[in-house]
């Protein structure tokens, strides 16, 4: 396991001290590695509405709700192959 070190102002960890009683947090490292799964899973969500955005972005052409629901099906299908 690596071990980091992490500086914060005294304001900043008084407050996340706070959200972690608030919470029910034990330590600050299980408060700092659950915000960092978060964080990464925001990003993956982003990442995948960025692609899917550029790969069945806007069409030019008019379409009916059911090619719609027809484009969004095959879109969660690959992001589900590829992501799982």
């Amino acid at each position: 396991m690596d071990s980091i070190s992490l500086k914060l102002d005294d304001s900043f960890s008084q407050e996340m001290e706070q959200f972690m009683k608030k919470h029910r947090y034990t330590t600050k490292t299980e408060f700092i590695r659950e915000a960092i799964r978060d964080k990464m899973r925001v990003l993956e969500k982003e990442e995948i509405l960025r692609r899917l955005n550029s790969v069945y972005g806007k069409s030019k052409r008019k379409t009916t709700d059911k090619q719609l629901k027809v484009a969004r099906e095959k879109a969660v299908a690959e992001l589900e192959k590829e992501f799982g």
